[in-house]
C-alpha cells in the first residue's frame, strides 16, 4: 500500500449533488460513508424548518467523516464526574480571580450599561464568562473553534442520547447562519455545539442572545459586550432577582438535623430559628427568602444556603457544581473573600503554580502531553494515574503536595 493518497471531491458534496460552488473541497482520507449518508437524508428534514438548501450546502461544506473527540468529550463530563473540590479547584485559583478583574475594569463601560438594562451583576456575568470560554481564551484553541455542524452531526448520528439534541441544535444553528448572524465558516463552538465567549447553544442564541454594541449583529463569537449581554439576558427572562445574591455559605449547630438537605420551601428566617448563621457572620439580607440547603462534600465540608438565583445560573448548565463554582468565582471577583470552611479533600493540595509545576515534570517524563495551566481535567488525572501506577503510588489522581514531592525524584 502505497504512502500516497488520491485527493477527491467531498464525498458529502457528491451525495448532495452539483452545482454547489465553494462546496467541493478535496480531502485526503476516507470519508465515512454512514454518516454521508446522514447527512443526506437530514436535508429534507431541516428544509421542513426552514432551512434553505444553499443554507444546508454552506453549513455542511467539506464535513464528511464525524469527529471522534466530540465523542470522547461526550463521555467525561466533569460537572457529573469530578469530585467537587476538583471541580472548583480548576476554576477558582489566582490568576483566573485576577484576571476577572482586569476585565472588570476594562469593560467598566459596557457592564454599567449591561448592569443598568438587565438587573445582573456583573461579577456573575465575567464569572460565567471564566466558567465558560476562559475569558475567550478558549475561543483560540481548537476545543473552542469546531465547526458545531460536525460536532452535532457527529452527535446526531452516533450518540442515541443526544441525538435529538443535537438534531434541534443542529437545524437551529443553521437559522443563525440564514439569517446572517454570522457565516456558515463562523459557526463555530464546542463539542457540544455551544457557540462564543459565554457559550450559547444554537435554540438558546436564538431564544436570548442580544446585540448591545450596535452593529446589527448578535455577535457572541467575536464581540464580549454582545456575549455577556446576552448572558444577562439570558438570566434575567429566566427570573434574575436583581440586588439579590445567589446563596451563603453557612455554619449549622451542633446535632443538627442533616435530613433537611434539599428541602424546598423553608424560608431564611426559619433556617436562622433552627441555628443556621452565615459563616462570615452577620444575618441574612432578605429574611422572608426562601432557601435549600446544600452540603455538596456532605457534612464535615462547607454549607450553603441557596437562594433562587443559584437555581436560575443553572439555567446555563444544569449541574449544583457549576452554579456554585459561578457563585464563589463572583463573590471572589467583587471581594468578598473565599471559602470560610474548606473543602474535605483528604490531602494536602498543591498551589497554582505547583499545579502548573506538577504538568511540566508529568510532561518531561512522558505522561502529559496536554497544556501546562495549573488546570487539573481529565488528562492531568490521567498522567497522576500513570506516574503513581509506575512508582507504586496509591492511584488516586489527586494533585497533592505529596505527589509533588515525589514527582520532583523523577
Amino acid at each position: 500500500m502505497g504512502i500516497f493518497t488520491t485527493f477527491r471531491p467531498s464525498a458529502t458534496a457528491m451525495l448532495l449533488g452539483a452545482g454547489m460552488a465553494g462546496f467541493l473541497a478535496t480531502t485526503a482520507h476516507a470519508a465515512d460513508p454512514g454518516f454521508v449518508k446522514w447527512i443526506r437524508d437530514f436535508q429534507p428534514v431541516a428544509a421542513k424548518s426552514g432551512i434553505t438548501a444553499a443554507t444546508y450546502r454552506a453549513v455542511f461544506a467539506g464535513i464528511d467523516e464525524p469527529d471522534p473527540e466530540v465523542l470522547e468529550a461526550a463521555r467525561y463530563q466533569p460537572e457529573f464526574t469530578a469530585k467537587v473540590w476538583e471541580y472548583m479547584d480548576s476554576r477558582i485559583t489566582p490568576s483566573i480571580i485576577r484576571r476577572g478583574r482586569e476585565l472588570l475594569t476594562e469593560y467598566k463601560p459596557w457592564l454599567d450599561k449591561i448592569e443598568a438594562k438587565f438587573g445582573v451583576d456583573r461579577h456573575v456575568l465575567v464569572a460565567i464568562w471564566s466558567m465558560e470560554s476562559s475569558y475567550g481564551e478558549a475561543l483560540q484553541k481548537k476545543t473552542g473553534i469546531r465547526s458545531v455542524a460536525r460536532s452535532l452531526g457527529t452527535l446526531a448520528y452516533a450518540d442515541p442520547k443526544r441525538a435529538k439534541f443535537a438534531r434541534a441544535q443542529l437545524i437551529a444553528g443553521m437559522k443563525i447562519v440564514q439569517a446572517g448572524d454570522v457565516s456558515a465558516s463562523g459557526l463555530t463552538g464546542s463539542w457540544a455545539g455551544a457557540m462564543g465567549h459565554t457559550q450559547f447553544i444554537p435554540t438558546s442564541y436564538l431564544a436570548w442572545a442580544v446585540d448591545i454594541d450596535g452593529d446589527k449583529h448578535r455577535n457572541v463569537w467575536t464581540s464580549p459586550p454582545d456575549a455577556l449581554a446576552s448572558s444577562a439576558n439570558l438570566l434575567k427572562k429566566n427570573g434574575w432577582q436583581t440586588g439579590k445574591t445567589w446563596g451563603y455559605e453557612v455554619s449549622l449547630p451542633a446535632g443538627f438535623d442533616l435530613g433537611l438537605e434539599d428541602k424546598d420551601g423553608i424560608s431564611l428566617a426559619r433556617w436562622e430559628k433552627l441555628g443556621v448563621r452565615r459563616a462570615r457572620g452577620g444575618g441574612f439580607t432578605r429574611p422572608q427568602d426562601k432557601a435549600v440547603l446544600k452540603l455538596p462534600a456532605g457534612a464535615s465540608g462547607p454549607a450553603f444556603l441557596m437562594i433562587k438565583n443559584f437555581y436560575v445560573t443553572k439555567r446555563y448548565n444544569n449541574a449544583d457544581k457549576y452554579a456554585l463554582a459561578v457563585g464563589l468565582l463572583a463573590d471572589e471577583l467583587a471581594g468578598y473573600g473565599g471559602l470560610v470552611r474548606d473543602w474535605p479533600r483528604g490531602y494536602t493540595p498543591m498551589n497554582e503554580d505547583e499545579r502548573m509545576e506538577a504538568q511540566a515534570i508529568l510532561k518531561r517524563l512522558g505522561h502529559y502531553d496536554d497544556e501546562i495551566d495549573g488546570k487539573f481535567g481529565p488528562a492531568s488525572k490521567k498522567a497522576i494515574l500513570e506516574f503513581q501506577n509506575r512508582v507504586g503510588m496509591t492511584p488516586d489522581g489527586y494533585p497533592s503536595k505529596k505527589l509533588l514531592t515525589r514527582l520532583r525524584q523523577g
